[in-house]
């Protein structure tokens, strides 16, 4: 064959550059194989449920996505199936926490991006694994979805199955622990919005097992009635004041009063701009600190210190 070749069999002699080029490619190639590796690591996807999940046997639409029309956050709906989508940080970087991540979107679509896998990179970033759940949401997009009364029974359904998938999340990762080197009392769990309520609703369960070691809603939409259990984990709450979709007083700030009525552990910011559904997207205003904020109440915790 002239010339050279990617094969050393197909080397010319003559060419005193065909090494190089052989080196160069291999090069290449390796580093094609360790972004393809490192990509299906993190694009993992984790049942919650063996089988279908339960209360929803009978579903058989199907989970789609698009982007827009007006803005480009990507919206994923008619979830069926839910999920946990792993982000683990690399092993010299781990310290042995692991926080659960809800996305919002009132429980008709989830907001994956900017409330769910680019928050899990930025907790890999501190060295936390990170699994974004894709919990179960209401239907929408077919003919029954234009009846109100359908669609007011579908969320109410959708509400109680997205809590339900939360307490399943926490209960897959404290099992699973050891395969992906998390220490089991060091689980969390962060939700934004509607994946605020389903926060909520897993922090305060009566039910140990599902019941997460620390807690993050994140401009939250709150359950009209709380009982805070004796051994509901350490808060962490933000908001923005002129959230007119979920308004601060009476979501967060009932929660945060509900803590301290409690005399448990709890930390809340109030920023006076940034509306509702900023997640990880800067507004060029304070609100786009909240990251730092969080990031120090988790070092206070001593949960980004490795783990013994």
């Amino acid at each position: 064959m002239p010339g050279g070749g990617f094969f050393p069999g197909c080397v010319n002699k003559l060419d005193p550059r065909a090494g190089d080029r052989i080196s160069d490619a291999m090069k290449l190639f390796a580093l094609f194989a360790l972004l393809a590796a490192a990509a299906a690591a993190q694009t993992q996807i984790i049942p919650l449920y063996p089988g279908a999940a339960p209360g929803s046997e009978a579903w058989t639409h199907s989970e789609s996505e698009e982007v827009g029309p007006k803005d480009d956050i990507r919206r994923v709906s008619n979830v069926v199936k839910p999920v946990l989508i792993p982000y683990l940080p690399t092993a010299g970087r781990a310290n042995g926490t692991a926080m659960i991540v809800a996305p919002g979107g009132g429980f008709r679509i989830m907001a994956i991006d900017h409330e769910g896998h680019e928050v899990a990179r930025w907790l890999n970033s501190l060295g936390v694994a990170a699994f974004v759940l894709k919990y179960r949401v209401m239907r929408t997009g077919d003919e029954a979805s234009k009846d109100q009364s359908v669609m007011a029974e579908r969320r109410k359904q959708a509400i109680a199955m997205g809590v339900a998938d939360g307490e399943e999340a926490v209960r897959l990762v404290r099992r699973r622990a050891a395969e992906w080197k998390i220490n089991p009392q060091r689980i969390g769990i962060m939700g934004f919005s509607a994946g605020g309520w389903v926060t909520v609703g897993v922090t305060l369960t009566a039910d140990p097992a599902a019941r997460p070691n620390f807690s993050a809603p994140i401009y939250p939409a709150v359950q009209p009635e709380l009982t805070i259990p004796a051994g509901a984990p350490p808060l962490f709450l933000v908001h923005a004041d002129d959230d007119t979709t979920v308004p601060p007083s009476k979501t967060s700030v009932r929660l945060y009063n509900a803590y301290k009525d409690a005399k448990l552990p709890v930390e809340m910011h109030i920023y006076s701009k940034g509306g509702h559904g900023f997640g990880m997207r800067k507004k060029n205003l304070p609100v786009d600190t909240w990251t730092d904020r969080l990031r120090e109440w988790l070092d206070v915790q001593g949960l980004l210190k490795p783990a013994q």
